[in-house]
């Protein structure tokens, strides 16, 4: 933990601090400060004060001139304290504007004061509030960017007549309303396009899909802002896509013209600026120039040439993010990203690093491209987010913003969920840790985010007490050798003493006594010098020295760890002061018992004692960080139980005190049955020695005690009947063994079914009956011979008679 001075400063409400400051005895900032000046003393905390009054204090003890202001006040020094407070003025404030396209001849305010001036002390908050609303019929100028690239051709069809539509919608939200368009596809050098040079007139060259196209290009403003709407359709329509090479654009090239080049848009003082880029794949950022040999950082110029042509786009690297930031927020330009659903969550990204910007999912052909601008505008509108611009190193800042609501949101900027017409209220408080010099002054600017509107601060700082001004040189209260500054007398060279009354080398024996803080003590307790009845103590490398008499110091405590206080107190003169929430010699204890409590509200599962936030276990067996882990200890149910037997046991007997002290920490009540609809209840039960239940539920009462419900008598149920037992064993069996027989059988004819089915399938499939059988023969043969002979000069054939 920090120093308490560290934890003083940063408590931001000025109540608690004086509520913090009385809680640590012995304990006072501004008299070990040590100050040895009025100046030096309002630099230790803002509650110090300075004591001017010339006779202050006793002669014999030092008392401080810097202390409390109460303090001072207690010690007789009063109407001569210095104690300057810091301050708030309204230089400039303008009421705030009801409408903004009506108002003629008068600038519209959306933010009032306009100028204001804080006088800072050190320490002290100065705060002031200021107002912000979104006023009705806000004229809006909207700038239409979009990418060109070969994969963007059906959208570019899908707008040709967006420009009408568009107007109509938008004159629905304000009455003043101008649209302008430009185009823009990505650097033309390599490996960003295509440079080859039979790719210089049509870079789809060979490209079948879509053979025709025109040259690669960086950015063109193709029309200023203008209520022209047939203009812009006119201009759509002249449009046709290009083709690069790699798949990422130069989107964010082209974003950086169309906001810097204020006067080529046409972007109008009093209106709202919305930068639409539309786009379906990633934007090329920072440092891609490289691969093109692009070394120069983007200057943040306007580049556009006579043509309305980007000039830099072959010369300087993609602008980075922060530039972006930087220029949109400083042309009050809100950019809203029109990307396709892959790309969304990138671009969703880019707006947590680009201020004042959103994201919509567009269409892939851009059909909701009206849809998604209207709900842009409308979350534009919606919202209201201060930024703040050149705020010095020694500055801070606090804010409280009171919404629509009427609710104060500390350490918050941003107002949400607004409707036109609103107003949001955010209280500024200023604080300044330093004072970096006579007259200096610094000035920052608060300016909401997207708005042209802006709050101007002047802060001055107020180190300096008003007795300084009052000097007397050579003055008789400083014995003629020291000038009189604030009740403090500044010696000359080489005279020394409160009064100045001592010279540099004279005896010092006399006043050597005055050094010592008891008789037989060495002088400035052998760490200081004395010096004319004064005590200089020794500068010491591991702290601060300091007292009357050098007695005390800030290092000389214990330490736990090797950490001066445990880090959480502060070394007071040998002894630690803790800090609230912590004790112990050296502030190692912590008296807060939240991380001793347990699960079930208990500390230490009530198996311990809480000592320095930490549970020490008694119970025996008992571990864990709140003792909840215990195998050997009895639950809730085991420990209740002997108040209920004890009940059970002595029921009958009037007037026992037998259970009073099992019982002592319950609340009984007796019930016929248990009903567990209790969700906080516990249902307890054991068995008797009469094979009977006992039940009871508990639960736990914010007094510490148990409210325990219990059964008048145990539930006991009738012994079994041996005979009925027997005969449903014996049935049983039966049952089974019959259900098995019928389910073998069944399983049986099924086969059987099944073999003969199959048996009367292939019969009727034979192609052949018994009297056809081919391995039948018949048991008769023919043979027939061919022969030829002659008798009787007759011939024959084959046959003979």
């Amino acid at each position: 933990m920090k120093p308490f001075k560290a934890l003083v400063n940063k408590i931001y409400n000025q109540e608690l601090i004086d509520a913090f400051l009385p809680c640590f005895k012995g304990l006072n900032m501004c008299t070990s400060g040590s100050a040895s000046s009025c100046e030096e003393c309002l630099m230790i905390h803002p509650k110090c004060a300075w004591c001017s009054k010339e006779v202050f204090g006793s002669s014999r003890s030092v008392t401080s001139r810097c202390d409390l202001k109460a303090n001072l006040l207690q010690n007789g020094c009063g109407g001569e304290i210095e104690s300057p407070a810091s301050s708030t003025r309204v230089l400039h404030s303008l009421p705030l504007s009801t409408e903004g396209s009506s108002t003629m001849g008068s600038d519209v305010i959306q933010m009032a004061p306009q100028e204001v001036a804080v006088d800072l002390r050190p320490g002290d908050q100065a705060t002031f509030r200021l107002q912000v609303r979104q006023v009705e019929d806000y004229p809006v100028d909207l700038y239409y960017l979009m990418d060109l690239s070969l994969s963007m051709k059906d959208d570019l069809e899908n707008i040709r007549s967006l420009g009408t539509a568009l107007a109509e919608e938008m004159r629905k939200l304000t009455s003043n309303f101008r649209l302008g368009f430009g185009s823009f596809v990505d650097k033309n050098i390599s490996p960003f396009s295509y440079t080859a040079p039979r790719y210089q007139t049509n870079p789809c060259t060979g490209y079948k899909l879509f053979p025709n196209c025109v040259p690669s290009f960086g950015f063109r403003h193709l029309l200023p802002l203008t209520d022209k709407v047939d203009s812009f359709n006119e201009e759509v329509r002249k449009q046709r896509v290009s083709r690069n090479r790699d798949a990422p654009e130069g989107g964010f090239d082209a974003v950086l013209q169309a906001a810097v080049c204020k006067e080529k848009i046409g972007w109008r003082k009093d209106a709202l600026h919305l930068l639409v880029l539309t786009t379906d794949d990633v934007p090329h950022i920072a440092l891609d120039g490289k691969l093109g040999g692009l070394v120069q950082p983007h200057d943040g110029q306007c580049h556009l040439s006579d043509a309305n042509e980007y000039t830099a786009s072959d010369r300087m690297d993609y602008p980075s993010l922060a530039l972006l930031g930087e220029k949109l927020a400083e042309n009050n330009i809100n950019l809203i990203f029109a990307v396709t659903k892959n790309h969304y969550m990138l671009y969703k990204n880019f707006t947590a690093l680009i201020p004042g910007t959103t994201v919509e999912i567009l269409h892939g052909d851009s059909k909701n491209i009206i849809q998604l601008i209207i709900n842009a505008y409308n979350s534009i509108r919606s919202k209201v987010e201060l930024s703040v611009w050149d705020q010095p190193e020694d500055l801070n800042l606090f804010f409280t913003a009171t919404c629509q609501d009427g609710l104060s949101y500390p350490n918050q900027r941003k107002c949400e969920g607004l409707k036109i017409g609103d107003t949001a209220s955010f209280d500024v408080s200023v604080e300044a840790w330093s004072c970096p010099g006579r007259h200096t002054e610094h000035t920052f600017t608060l300016r909401p985010v997207g708005f042209r509107d802006s709050l101007r601060v002047v802060v001055t700082y107020n180190c300096t007490c008003g007795c300084s001004t009052e000097l007397e040189a050579d003055s008789d209260r400083c014995s003629g050798n020291g000038t009189y500054v604030c009740g403090l007398c500044e010696c000359n060279p080489s005279y020394l003493g409160t009064r100045c009354e001592c010279q540099d080398g004279e005896s010092q024996s006399v006043h050597q006594n005055l050094c010592r803080e008891a008789e037989g003590k060495p002088l400035c307790s052998g760490r200081g010098e004395c010096s004319c009845n004064q005590c200089s103590c020794f500068e010491s490398e591991f702290g601060k020295i300091y007292g009357p008499f050098c007695e005390c110091d800030n290092f000389s405590c214990a330490r736990n760890k090797g950490v001066l206080c445990s880090g959480h107190g502060e070394c007071h003169c040998g002894e630690c002061k803790c800090h609230a929430g912590y004790i112990g010699d050296n502030c190692n204890c912590s008296t807060d018992i939240s991380t001793c409590r347990a699960k079930d509200g208990q500390i230490c599962s009530d198996r311990g004692h809480c000592i320095c936030g930490q549970c020490q276990c008694t119970e025996p067996g008992a571990f864990g960080e709140t003792c909840e882990k215990c195998p050997t200890c009895p639950d809730a149910c085991s420990t209740k139980r002997d108040c209920v037997e004890c009940l059970l046991l002595h029921s009958g007997k009037p007037d026992n005190q037998t259970c009073n002290h099992p019982c002592k920490d319950e609340v009984i009540t007796w019930v016929d049955s248990i009903v567990s609809d209790e969700q906080e209840a516990v249902l307890c039960f054991y068995k008797t020695p009469k094979d009977c239940v006992m039940m009871f539920t508990y639960t736990e009462l914010p007094s510490g005690k148990s409210n325990l419900t219990v059964l008048r008598e145990p539930e006991c149920g009738a012994a079994p009947n041996a005979m009925t037992i027997l005969l449903a064993v014996v049935g049983s069996t039966l049952l089974i063994g019959l259900a098995l027989l019928a389910i073998w059988k069944l399983l049986v004819t099924i086969h059987d079914r099944r073999e003969f089915a199959k048996f009367q399938s292939e019969r009727s499939r034979a192609r052949y009956e018994m009297a056809s059988n081919p391995l039948y023969r018949k048991p008769i043969s023919t043979h027939t011979v061919d022969f030829t002979f002659n008798k009787f000069n007759k011939s024959y054939n084959g046959t003979v008679d």
